[in-house]
């Protein structure tokens, strides 16, 4: 089976992400598509098994193996994360309608870190940029405080919003430099500084809920399975010999 005819034939869930999805589209704007695929169990029975993560086949494209998408998410990948509440929803099936009424079972307090160490790590870059070349890149750093409203949000209400709403002409600004680069630190400084203050008294449980987000695995992972077996039976029926095992 090829990555084409897995994306084309077993996505379960496709979302537009980026500035459409966050409310910061402007004319020109990319259309970021990511999506989650569920190989049939039978592949995994192979020496060479199905991919972790596909990239294409369409320009901005990428989607990730069901499996590998809710090992990400346990972990408060915050990208990972951010594609499960996106507003643009583009296909859905039933396992993709179950995975998001998980959405809260990956949800943790743990997103602090892992927000926090993804948004040191662009920071780091924006400094670069200014020590370079006496300015950042503004574009970046109006995602970088973007993710900082996000996480501050998600900390204090236990809910993960990803479309900025008001604060979209605000962000914009920054992202045409017309505001001062120590504005902008100032408010990146507080935004961390209110995460740090949030997290202290957050709703969001200590850790996400791992047994059912592998409950959901187990199961979906079986149901594909056992179709597997009615299609080889048959097979075996209409052509003796046949079926996953030639």
């Amino acid at each position: 089976m090829t990555p084409e005819e897995l994306i084309a034939d077993h996505t379960v869930y496709s979302c537009v992400m980026g500035s459409r999805a966050f409310g910061l589209a402007t004319e020109g704007s990319d259309t970021d598509v990511r999506g989650i695929y569920l190989a049939p169990t039978a592949l995994f029975w192979r020496f060479e098994k199905p991919p972790t993560h596909i990239e294409g086949p369409a320009d901005e494209q990428f989607s990730w193996e069901l499996e590998r998408f809710c090992e990400l998410a346990l972990r408060a990948n915050p990208n990972i994360l951010e594609c499960l509440h996106s507003p643009l929803v583009e296909h859905l099936d039933d396992t993709g309608r179950e995975l998001l009424s998980l959405r809260g079972a990956f949800l943790s307090r743990r997103a602090h870190e892992t927000f926090a160490r993804y948004a040191l790590g662009q920071r780091k870059k924006l400094d670069a940029d200014v020590r370079q070349h006496g300015a950042p890149r503004w574009k970046h750093a109006m995602h970088l405080l973007r993710l900082l409203m996000s996480c501050r949000d998600l900390l204090r209400t236990g809910v993960l919003t990803i479309d900025v709403g008001a604060e979209r002409e605000r962000l914009l600004a920054v992202k045409r430099g017309e505001v001062p680069w120590t504005r902008v630190e100032s408010w990146m400084a507080g935004l961390a500084a209110a995460s740090d203050e949030a997290a202290a008294a957050s709703p969001l449980p200590a850790e996400p809920d791992g047994a059912r987000v592998a409950d959901f695995l187990f199961r979906v992972r079986r149901a594909s399975a056992l179709e597997a077996d009615a299609y080889d039976e048959v097979v075996q029926r209409v052509v003796p010999g046949g079926g996953f095992g030639q």
